[in-house]
């Protein structure tokens, strides 16, 4: 599509949206299954239900402007979504991997705030009064959601992180002191002393007379 208007920008931007919510409908389960927080669990499974909703209200947007909504692909949410999931892939402990999930969904939160209001502003320059109110309740929804995962770090996941790392540190430490041992012990091992031989004095000149 050739940008040559406010208006085709939107039209583009309204696409890759909705190959982001597309995209994202498939992936929130599997973000769903990979954490242990309860909290997280159900924040996930929820908006899962908001994002086929926000997917609908595109399609409707779409309908208007005269546009099709599918045949693009939005590459900055694919590669969010792999970023998502070699977090999910990766070896840890549960809380660390849930915090670890949390930015990597909020890094879609933010993504898809952008795109929102960006979308709502050129809705409302355009006099597109009611594709900007579709636009507007889709921005405060991912707002509210970016706010929600906020909350859940900070009342539960990262506190519990932290204590992972905790643990783990004072494993480390018992381990330091087994090595810092062996090297004391190395320390006070005898180590033979060496002694400089003082060189034999030379005898002394004889003196006499002719």
């Amino acid at each position: 599509m050739k940008l040559n208007s406010l208006r085709d920008v939107l039209a583009e931007c309204v696409r890759d949206l909705y190959s982001a919510e597309s995209q994202l409908t498939k992936a929130l389960p599997r973000m769903a299954k990979a954490t242990k927080s309860p909290e997280l669990k159900a924040a996930f499974t929820e908006h899962l239900e908001v994002t086929r909703a926000q997917a609908g209200r595109l399609e409707q947007i779409c309908e208007q402007m005269g546009i099709k909504a599918k045949g693009k692909t939005c590459a900055a949410m694919k590669g969010l979504i792999e970023e998502g999931a070699e977090v999910i892939a990766e070896d840890g402990t549960p809380a660390a991997k849930d915090a670890a999930m949390i930015v990597a969904a909020q890094k879609i939160e933010h993504y898809e705030i952008a795109g929102y209001g960006s979308c709502h502003t050129f809705a409302m320059v355009l006099g597109e009064t009611e594709i900007a109110e579709l636009l507007k309740l889709t921005l405060a929804e991912e707002v509210e959601a970016d706010k929600k995962l906020t909350m859940i770090a900070e009342a539960t996941v990262n506190d519990e992180a932290s204590q992972e790392e905790d643990s783990d540190e004072g494993h480390d430490d018992d381990d330091g002191e087994d090595e810092g041992g062996e090297e004391d012990e190395a320390d006070e091992e005898e180590v033979p002393a060496v002694v400089a031989k003082k060189p034999a004095a030379k005898p002394a000149a004889k003196s006499g007379k002719r």
